[in-house]
């Protein structure tokens, strides 16, 4: 389909050249023009936005909606649908610690979580936090860390109501509900406290909204008398602040994409010098916990590609001290680990499914928690506790529905406490799940997760949705999805490409898809596409792809590349204005990500190998698939002018008259709308662009 003839034409953004040479290299910038200058102070007031800039949206927005108005009844449809599959009034199972046990609830019509706790042993429900109430006011609403003390008096929380992942932390008296007149601007979300609970640690944000120092508040004084625990004056380095599971140590972080350091302070004590662990080197990552006298380290050293786990003494940390306790294995990715007072939990991926590990600290008895289906997702939360034999860990699969399920360690006994429900009902003998292996330009075999309806035809006649990301090592998991559904139900074949850039085969499958190697996290992709074809899936220019963030590069990627492979293409947030990104080190991801796209600023090879993907830098005159393109004003990750770059040059270029429909949420950010409904408001409209465009509406 075309855009409709009685329709106005779309907006086209005013043509203003603007030059520069770098590397001897000139570079035309057209539409440099649609950045605000003033960003920061976008980010965190959206109306100062230069009027120029706010009409063009603006327009944009008008545009999209009168293309979309003849969807209005189906996107209402596709809504309820969605909602229908939602348990309105669900809740978590509480999670103990102490005396309490805390959850979150939500209330039939409510849009945010609301935070409760009941006394362990049974008793009244408190509730000392509620989401819908204190979003009143606001158009965007987002809860960051929500931490309570040791002895359960007070809660420390943060909130960002700008979508510009600036929070507010404030502290709030638990028992009375009294908020304090603490108040502290420009942090990273969440405090951590201290044994006595009269002061935490907090993440702060510079001008370019860079985490990059750690502050001490003591409760009942200004923010102003705030103390600097740590700072890094180094932007490539982003500092965080966190805690062992035996709530002990406070722990610093500083870290990129591919080294770390850290720093530990007792939590008894959060004015003590904060004591390094292991110096940072080149390519070396470690995370750790406690175990009484020792620490358990989970680190890549040493060559462990794949991870390892280590032991040192807590009194002589460093990596000169360190020990194999489980030792590498090619293959075998460890992705994270917890202490218990007793036992050591981790969770690791091989052949692209989790598993999750149990030993026994004493003896070093160990077990594996594993399941049979094709492809599956799982996590693990080891909850609040230390001093305890129980875990949590939730399994589900395409087809299944979330289970939640409490763990005990020693005995192996497990306990259903919770099952997701679908109230509008979910038989998953409907549906048919697999895993298949598509083979890359250079024999590679990358994995696909496939979902359909038991009845859809795979005879090539079938559309489908084919997801992508591929960046920074993050596993795409083959989770289950009240969402997508609404697609599978009406014939299309919903597909998860899990490609290299990724982690699902290991930490080298993510090195294979970063800088000098990043183009095969494209042609990983295209061979998906081309596999789902050739095994009559579906067929070439019935795919749809879809993709957010680094997946939006992703998605502008493949367009360039194979246009006549997809019919479709969804890009939401979408890291499309590569080139230009890791040029300007004051935007606030460019220094710390240039580990994983190359430093273009500094080395021309990485100059080089950026601008012959960047998407904005490649769109050429030919045909296009239908785009769907979407953005958010306070988005400090993906800054909105990309996807208003990128679609202003896709329309004065490309040589179709398939849509490119652009939607920029000016009161939102990088994560879209924040309520759990207005999320499924956006997916409704996304997935009716789809049917539209495959003349399916």
């Amino acid at each position: 389909m075309t855009a409709p003839a009685d329709l106005p034409a779309p907006p086209i953004a005013e043509r203003r050249p603007s030059s520069r040479t770098v590397h001897g290299v000139e570079l035309v910038d057209d539409y440099a023009w649609l950045r605000d200058d003033n960003w920061q102070a976008v980010m965190r007031d959206p109306s100062v936005l230069r009027e120029d800039v706010r009409a063009y949206l603006e327009a944009e927005n008008a545009y999209t909606a009168a293309v979309m108005a003849d969807t209005e009844v189906l996107q209402k449809a596709l809504f309820e649908e969605m909602k229908g599959r939602i348990k309105e009034d669900d809740s978590s199972p509480p999670s103990p610690d102490g005396d309490w046990a805390y959850y979150r609830r939500f209330e039939t019509g409510g849009q945010y979580a609301i935070l409760c706790r009941i006394p362990r042993d049974g008793g009244d429900e408190h509730v000392y936090f509620h989401g819908d109430r204190e979003a009143e006011g606001h158009n965007y609403f987002r809860l960051g860390g929500a931490t309570h003390t040791d002895d359960h008096r007070l809660l420390a929380y943060g909130l960002d109501t700008q979508g510009s992942e600036l929070f507010t932390l404030r502290v709030r008296d638990l028992e009375t509900g009294v908020e304090l007149d603490d108040v502290v601007e420009g942090t990273t979300g969440y405090g951590i406290w201290n044994r006595a609970g009269d002061a935490f640690l907090y993440g702060v944000r510079d001008e370019n909204m860079r985490p990059y120092a750690v502050r001490m508040h003591r409760v009942g004084t200004s923010a102003d008398a705030d103390v600097e625990i740590f700072r890094s004056d180094d932007p490539g380095k982003f500092v965080g602040v966190g805690m062992t599971q035996d709530r002990s140590l406070a722990v610093i972080s500083l870290n990129d994409h591919e080294s770390s350091e850290l720093r530990i302070i007792p939590s008894d004590d959060l004015t003590a010098e904060p004591r390094l662990v292991a110096a940072r080197r080149d390519e070396v990552e470690y995370d750790i916990d406690r175990h009484g006298d020792r620490l358990i380290i989970l680190t890549n050293a040493d060559g462990a590609e794949d991870f390892k786990l280590a032991t040192a003494p807590l009194a002589e940390p460093g990596a000169d001290n360190w020990q194999d306790l489980v030792p590498h294995r090619p293959g075998t990715l460890i992705l994270s680990h917890s202490v218990l007072a007793d036992h050591l939990v981790w969770m690791e991926r091989r052949d692209a499914l989790p598993r999750i590990v149990v030993r026994r600290l004493s003896d070093g008895e160990t077990h594996e928690i594993a399941f049979d289906e094709e492809a599956y997702a799982l996590g693990m939360s080891a909850g609040y506790e230390y001093d305890t034999t129980t875990i949590r860990f939730s399994y589900e699969s395409p087809t299944t529905p979330s289970q939640t399920w409490d763990y005990d360690v020693e005995t192996r006994e497990r306990v259903l406490v919770k099952e997701q429900e679908v109230p509008s009902g979910h038989d998953p003998a409907d549906y048919v799940a697999r895993r298949l292996q598509a083979t890359s330009h250079d024999g590679e075999t990358v994995p696909i997760t496939v979902l359909h309806h038991r009845d859809t035809p795979l005879d090539g006649s079938a559309p489908c949705l084919l997801y992508g990301y591929g960046s920074y090592g993050h596993s795409i998991p083959a989770d289950f999805s009240v969402v997508r559904l609404s697609l599978v139900d009406r014939g299309f074949v919903y597909a998860v490409a899990h490609i290299r850039g990724g982690k699902e085969k290991g930490h080298r499958w993510y090195t294979d898809g970063k800088r000098e190697k990043k183009v095969n996290t494209f042609l990983d992709f295209v061979a998906c596409g081309e596999h789902l074809a050739a095994e009559g899936f579906t067929s070439a220019g019935r795919i749809a792809a879809m993709g957010g963030s680094a997946g939006g590069m992703l998605m502008g990627a493949v367009a360039n590349l194979r246009p006549d492979l997809f019919h479709a293409i969804v890009a939401e947030v979408p890291f499309v204005d590569v080139l230009a990104t890791m040029l300007d080190d004051t935007l606030p991801l460019t220094p710390p990500e240039w580990p994983e796209w190359g430093n273009p600023i500094e080395s021309r090879e990485a100059f080089d190998a950026i601008r012959a993907y960047s998407p904005y830098d490649n769109v050429e005159a030919k045909d296009y698939p239908h785009f769907w393109v979407d953005g958010g004003l306070s988005d400090p990750r993906v800054t909105y002018w990309e996807p208003a770059k990128w679609v202003a040059r896709l329309r004065a270029t490309k040589t179709d008259d398939n849509l490119a429909l652009m939607k920029i949420n000016m009161e939102a950010g990088h994560g879209g709308k924040s309520g759990r409904f207005q999320r499924l408001e956006e997916y409704a409209e996304v997935y009716a662009f789809l049917l539209k465009v495959f003349d399916l509406a």
